[in-house]
């Protein structure tokens, strides 16, 4: 896994990425009742403000991570918001995208970076 300043983190599958917020910032948000998913599919471009999410304390935009089209959304998080809370880096990603090349997730921050980034 990658993760951002953002506090979103990115994996792989096949040739695309999977996104999702990181347990981090579950936390930071609290209990999440509402998410706003993009319409599929959606070209991006880095740092678009893609999906919005609401909590008890404060609502929040989730940014595009990178360039690419998103093309598949987790559509049951709009009538199940409360997984972002329990499974934030498993059942309750966001959206997957297609990006031209996958190098560039060399540039995010690794585990230990993030870690330390949070710390």
């Amino acid at each position: 896994m990658k993760y951002t300043e953002e506090h979103e983190w990115l994996r792989v599958e096949d040739d695309l990425v999977v996104v999702g917020i990181t347990a981090h910032a579950s936390e930071q948000l609290g209990d999440v009742v509402f998410v706003e998913l993009p319409e599929v599919p959606m070209t991006v471009t880095k740092d678009d403000e893609i999906v919005v999410i609401e909590s008890v304390k404060a609502a929040s935009d989730i940014l595009a991570p990178l360039d690419g089209e998103i093309v598949e959304v987790n559509s049951p998080l709009a009538d199940e918001p409360g997984k972002v809370n329990d499974d934030p880096t498993g059942d309750a990603w966001f959206f997957k995208m297609k990006i031209e090349d996958l190098s560039v997730l060399d540039e995010l921050l690794d585990e230990a970076d993030y870690n330390k980034f949070i710390a």
